[in-house]
């Protein structure tokens, strides 16, 4: 039976090549972008799933409320995992690691010679409570043991192969590797860890190494209940009848009794809270580690809406030509009917085809699937791939999808077409006029949808291209072309070789000006502190946001100095420049007015005068409001180690600039010659603000691309179709005059009226979206009305030339050859 059914099929398929060809790329593009982007949300919603016992498993991380605003922090203070060990019950197991910054790595080499591996990241002290929480398995040394005493350490297998090439694991150990200045022994190797998940480590130090270390003491601050830094993390394992509630209320009363409220911080708030394992992934507000970067939920699930409405798109275009050919199939079921077929069995034929037709497609798009990851390798993680031998659950994930395609495409048809009745069929009248009509109205509610969908995906596309423009064509407050920003680096830096290297610079001929400071107007990196203005009759206290820099930092970024003068090297201490809204915040509407007062509390109890206003400039993406902000001079090598070099124009097609920075990597080297020369244009670190927002452009583009290509490929087929069902009517109209322009706009109406009503559902949806989305910006660009009347205008113009090729070509067809048969 099934033979058979194989072999209708087959001959139904080769009679309609052109429908069959429109329903396999179809359903073949939504496939595929359906297995695309199952692949990538299921690489991030596996992560760290492969715990045992990870629903008890989490992240103890720290919260503050300061001046109003709150902020947040992945780490805990040096002496809260004792605290927790010792004071809190319901606590099976808790593991503290503190994350090293990038340690230069020194192992012995041939003939003593130490080999050198620079700027190690993924380097942590920890202890075997980590090993027992985190289970790995071990190639040499016990976890009971390897990390017990001070000076050792643990490397993964990859790892201790990039150290010892040539030694297997038992003769790795006792072997002393120094991290800077600190010599410890090699105590155990393991595998990484198995399966997604966010502990990259490979170099472990034991805890109590720091104990003996005085550089290192001081950055855990053991004893210091104050002090809360990001590396300091830790993890507990609750008890199975601990509740989150019960850890964080004996957790929070040890910190108000260790570490009281102080008068002064009146108003301020700090807690401890516990973040589940399974958040660790996708939480942006405290991060993963040091060297993660959290994955969005919000755009998964975006993704998942995009591969529905693509798969939604090729399953309407099967729908819409299947229901539209049923009247030449009718005689087939007639005969078929007639013969003893029964209606069960009529649409296990026609499953079966749409099973074979989505079978294809499957093929095509698994095919398909590693050129599109390719092509996508810029923004989705390295270890996504498609691998169906070593990814069972691939296979689940393919046959599901192909019976739910399947079903939903052929369902519908498959029960239209058994049911004609055989006697109507054997007499030419196929189905009833209200059946007819009801189709016709399936058919227009299902073209209505696609152009719903694709006009979504157009003004959607529209209005995120003209927000990334605005953000990169807005003025911010500061110049950011011709700008290059130079790290010393920090492990080698000295104030001396500081202002050797910046001496130097002023030296090249294409250099305009030199700064030295630290973090550029606008940047990720951020420092704030409380500053309190007294008015005479009330505080005014606000998080105040701090740059540094010397007398050149504002004319480097072209900052407008709006009153009073530019900074001078005395003033570290004593003044400091404020921008026009911090200005505002503390009663002074024109900016000359607060020149010469004071901040009475900066920093704590530092007085500083105002001595001059900056207009505003944003300190960070679109995102955020243009905050509160100080320029002020700095002493400190540590924050004078960044370079802002404005480079003189360059002339057309000239290399000025290229010589200007072979220039730079020549003196780097007589300064820092163990470092890597490193630099970055200021204007790609402003884009770089907007990756996500590329990135979301980039696959909005693809999927209008793809949706307007499968609509497209639809309606062609469905122009075809009522073209040939309307050959005779339009020989008579021809006949009795009709003009070609009058023939091509009867066949044109109701394409018109569908794509104006899809217009009329559609804009105020993609209005509602598209306004939530901009609500994420701070400053944002206005959604203008000609987004919509383009993406209708473009979508109309798109569906008419479509068709128009079947269209023109029918109402210039010779009427004598249509009319013969009659």
């Amino acid at each position: 039976m099934f033979k058979n059914y194989f072999k209708i099929a087959l001959r139904n398929f080769w009679r309609h090549k052109f429908f069959t060809f429109i329903n396999v790329i179809g359903l073949s593009i939504g496939i595929s972008s359906a297995l695309v982007i199952y692949l990538i949300v299921h690489f991030d919603f596996t992560f760290n799933q492969n715990f045992d016992n990870g629903d008890r498993i989490y992240r103890v991380v720290s919260n503050y409320t300061f001046s109003g605003e709150e902020a947040h922090n992945r780490g805990v203070s040096g002496p809260v995992p004792e605290a927790v060990r010792n004071n809190i019950s319901g606590v099976e197991l808790a593991a503290p690691f503190f994350t090293l910054n990038q340690p230069n790595v020194l192992v012995p080499g041939k003939g003593g010679i130490p080999v050198k591996f620079k700027l190690q990241d993924n380097v942590i002290l920890a202890d075997g409570r980590y090993f027992s929480m985190f289970k790995y398995n071990w190639l040499a040394g016990s976890a009971k043991t390897a990390l017990n005493a001070p000076n050792q350490t643990v490397l993964t297998a990859d790892q201790a192969k990039k150290y010892f090439p040539k030694l297997s694991y038992s003769q790795m150990i006792g072997r002393v590797i120094t991290y800077d200045t600190l010599s410890v022994a090699v105590t155990g190797i393991v595998e990484p860890l198995k399966g997604n998940n966010d502990f990259t480590f490979h170099d472990f130090l034991s805890y109590s190494t720091a104990k003996n270390n005085k550089a290192l003491a001081n950055e855990l601050n053991l004893t210091n209940w104050g002090g809360t830094t990001s590396s300091s993390i830790l993890f507990v394992k609750l008890a199975p009848n601990t509740t989150v509630a019960n850890f964080e209320k004996q957790l929070n009363a040890i910190l108000k009794k260790s570490d009281p409220p102080k008068p002064e911080n009146k108003g301020n708030t700090r807690n401890f809270t516990l973040q589940p394992l399974s958040d660790l992934h996708f939480n942006s507000v405290y991060g993963t580690f040091d060297s993660g970067n959290p994955a969005n939920k919000t755009t998964l699930y975006g993704l998942l809406v995009i591969a529905a409405f693509l798969l939604l798109l090729g399953c309407i275009n099967f729908v819409n030509l299947t229901t539209a050919q049923a009247t030449q199939r009718a005689k087939e079921i007639g005969v078929r009917k007639t013969m003893g077929s029964s209606r069960a069995q009529l649409i296990t034929q026609f499953l079966s085809e749409t099973f074979i037709i989505t079978l294809f497609a499957v093929i095509i798009s698994v095919a398909l699937a590693p050129a599109i990851l390719k092509l996508f390798k810029d923004f989705i993680a390295g270890g996504i791939k498609l691998d169906l031998f070593h990814q069972p659950n691939l296979f689940v994930f393919l046959f599901l999808l192909t019976m739910v395609v399947a079903l939903l495409s052929g369902f519908y048809p498959a029960a239209l077409l058994s049911g004609y009745k055989p006697v109507l069929v054997l007499k030419n009248q196929a189905s009833s006029n209200s059946s007819k009509t009801r189709n016709a109205w399936l058919r227009k509610s299902l073209t209505v949808t696609q152009f719903v969908i694709a006009q979504f995906f157009i003004m959607a596309t529209v209005l995120v291209s003209k927000q990334i423009h605005y953000a990169l064509t807005k003025d911010l407050g500061f110049k950011k072309d011709a700008i290059l920003i130079i790290n010393s680096p920090w492990k080698n830096r000295t104030l001396s070789k500081n202002q050797v290297f910046m001496n130097k610079l002023k030296a090249i001929p294409q250099v305009e000006l030199v700064s030295a400071g630290k973090a550029a107007p606008s940047s990720n990196s951020t420092n704030s502190t409380e500053a309190t203005y007294i008015d005479g009759k009330k505080e005014i206290k606000i998080e105040l946001y701090e740059k540094y820099g010397d007398p050149n930092y504002i004319n480097v970024y072209k900052l407008k100095l709006l009153a009073g003068r530019n900074i001078q090297y005395g003033d570290s201490t004593s003044a400091f420049l404020i921008n026009n809204t911090y200005a505002k915040l503390i009663g002074f509407k024109n900016p000359a007015d607060a020149v010469g007062k004071y901040i009475d509390k900066f920093n704590g109890d530092k007085r500083m005068q105002i001595i001059g206003v900056v207009g505003d400039f944003y300190s960070e993406s679109l995102h955020s409001p243009i905050k509160p902000t100080c320029i002020h001079i700095s002493n400190s090598f540590y924050n004078n180690g960044t370079f802002h070099i404005a480079l003189k124009p360059q002339t057309t097609g000239g290399n000025e600039w290229k010589k200007a920075i072979a220039s730079m990597g020549k003196i780097w080297k007589e300064i820092y010659p163990e470092d890597d020369f490193e630099y970055n244009f200021f204007d790609e670190s402003i884009a770089k603000f907007y990756d996500a927002e590329q990135h979301t452009s980039t696959l909005l583009t693809w999927a209008t691309g793809l949706s307007i290509f499968i609509s497209c490929l639809g309606l062609l087929g469905l122009a075809i179709y009522n073209t040939n069902q309307r050959t005779k009517e339009i020989g008579v109209r021809k006949v009795l005059g009709a003009t070609v322009a009058q023939i091509v706009t009867l066949l044109s109406t109701e394409l018109v009226l569908l794509i104006a009503l899809a217009f009329v559902l559609v804009t105020p949806l993609a209005w509602y979206a598209m306004n939530k989305w901009m609500e994420t910006f701070a400053d944002r660009t206005s959604i203008s009305w000609w987004i919509f009347a383009a993406s209708g205008a473009g979508m109309l113009l798109t569906a008419l030339v479509t068709s128009s090729f079947q269209t023109i070509r029918a109402a210039l067809a010779n009427p004598t050859k249509s009319l013969r048969s009659e």
